[in-house]
């Protein structure tokens, strides 16, 4: 089924099921979380993972997650975007672990009628699948446990936004990408997955709807956890994305459903994730509406765990799979948030096995290679603090990059070495070039 919106989805995070005796309301008491992070697939490598293990009532780890605020991004469209009408908190009354393995978010309403909610991202915007490899996104949750008309209104949701959406108020939406794991409206116990790309309205994608599956049914999905994923496959021809509930895929998208630039700008660079229960809005609407004065406040969404994995993939320019290169500090050479534009910054960033760090070190030992381009330095620059790029590769002395036995790589066309600005431990810091100077800042590995 179509749905129109007018902007980018939420992500609902652990609803756990209180005692209250409401009409409409399944309660049941709170669903046992795993012991830990499950096994990692086979072929795949964690890249990162969330357990939700803490004390019981207390916050996130801010070191992995970001709490969105108010009604809006900075500068971002009002309502989110969709029309709904809950303002976003940090408070532990609607984002909190429950001490047994949870995350919870719960949606209030005030004795004004007016509704609090959570929504939180993780800080991470690099989740990314390698050219030529796949990247899966994974969570699994328990919807609230609502239905009825104490349910209208209602929106959980488990979702990602392209990185370029971060710090810009999502302003490059839907070309930027939002891909959809998990979303149910108005406590239908069903499943929404989905794709959004392209222009709005209308375009290749079909936006405001976005190329989805329709609604499909989800029995227990509010009475107990299961488990969504998506595969962002880009080892196949067409690539594909892929969505699975309990293991089962139900749904998948072709790029060839759509022109290659809209494709490769939707999905080729790194994703956050975000988990968030709206109240209201755009999707619930076309559904039957709310929240009306029979909808039920305080009905959680619980997440157990969420997790990232990749496989396959590598550096491209026919140096095989591809290796990291560190600096003395331990972070790890990286090609900002995965994208392949000409441009595109190579920074710092903690060391995570994506595509983006899988560098190789080829054309005779001088050139480094990462998705299928050439570490460059700007406008072909040599004056110092000049910043390095990804680039297609050229031949130039601007990609020239010797590894020396003091572990620096230096650049003889601006007689410079490749280097971490003073030093810098915060990742997304840009590397430049800078004076050789045989000082930890310049000291990198070499990609064997």
């Amino acid at each position: 089924m179509t749905v129109s919106r007018t902007g980018w989805r939420r992500v609902r995070v652990a609803a756990i099921s209180f005692a209250v005796a409401i009409t409409g309301a399944v309660v049941t008491s709170p669903p046992e979380a795993h012991a830990g992070l499950p096994a990692v697939p086979a072929g795949w490598t964690q890249v990162y993972g969330e357990d939700f293990n803490g004390s019981a009532g207390s916050g996130l780890n801010t070191a992995n997650w970001l709490y969105d605020i108010g009604h809006n991004y900075p500068g971002g469209a009002a309502n989110w975007g969709t029309g709904e009408i809950e303002y976003m908190t940090n408070s532990t009354q609607n984002v909190y672990l429950d001490g047994n393995g949870n995350l919870v978010i719960k949606p209030i309403r005030d004795g004004a009628g007016n509704w609090t909610s959570g929504r939180v991202e993780t800080q991470r915007t690099d989740f990314a699948a390698p050219a030529g490899g796949k990247l899966r996104l994974e969570g699994r949750l328990q919807q609230p446990n609502v239905s009825g008309a104490a349910a209208a209104g209602y929106w959980p949701a488990f979702w990602t936004l392209g990185a370029a959406a971060r710090g810009t108020g999502a302003s490059g939406w839907p070309g930027i990408g939002e891909i959809d794991l998990m979303e149910d409206i108005n406590g239908r116990s069903s499943e929404f997955a989905t794709l959004h790309c392209g222009v709005a309205p209308g375009g290749p994608c079909n936006e405001y709807t976005g190329l989805g599956s329709g609604e499909r049914a989800c029995g227990g999905c509010q009475t107990g956890f299961h488990t969504y994923a998506m595969e962002l496959d880009r080892s196949v021809s067409p690539e594909q994305i892929r969505w699975y509930l309990d293991g089962n895929n139900f749904f998948t998208v072709n790029a060839n459903q759509v022109d290659a630039t809209t494709w490769n700008n939707a999905t080729h660079h790194g994703f956050f994730m975000i988990l968030n229960v709206a109240i209201g809005g755009s999707f619930p609407g076309a559904f039957g509406g709310g929240p009306t004065g029979s909808t039920v406040s305080g009905v959680p969404m619980i997440v157990d765990y969420v997790a990232a994995y990749t496989a396959g993939g590598g550096g491209g320019g026919g140096g095989g799979g591809g290796k990291a290169v560190k600096n003395a500090n331990g972070l790890c050479l990286d090609v900002r948030s995965s994208g392949t534009a000409n441009g595109t910054p190579i920074q710092i960033y903690t060391c995570n096995g994506t595509g983006a760090q899988q560098w190789t070190y080829v054309e005779a030992g001088t050139t480094l290679h990462a998705l299928g381009k050439c570490a460059d330095i700007s406008g072909g620059g040599t004056a110092n603090g000049t910043k390095v790029q990804l680039w297609d590769c050229n031949n130039t002395g601007a990609q020239v990059f010797i590894h020396r036995a003091d572990g620096s790589y230096y650049n003889p066309q601006s007689n410079r070495c490749l280097d971490d600005p003073a030093g810098s431990t915060t990742p997304g810091t840009q590397v430049q070039i800078w004076d050789c100077n045989g000082q930890s800042p310049q000291n990198w590995t070499l990609p064997v």
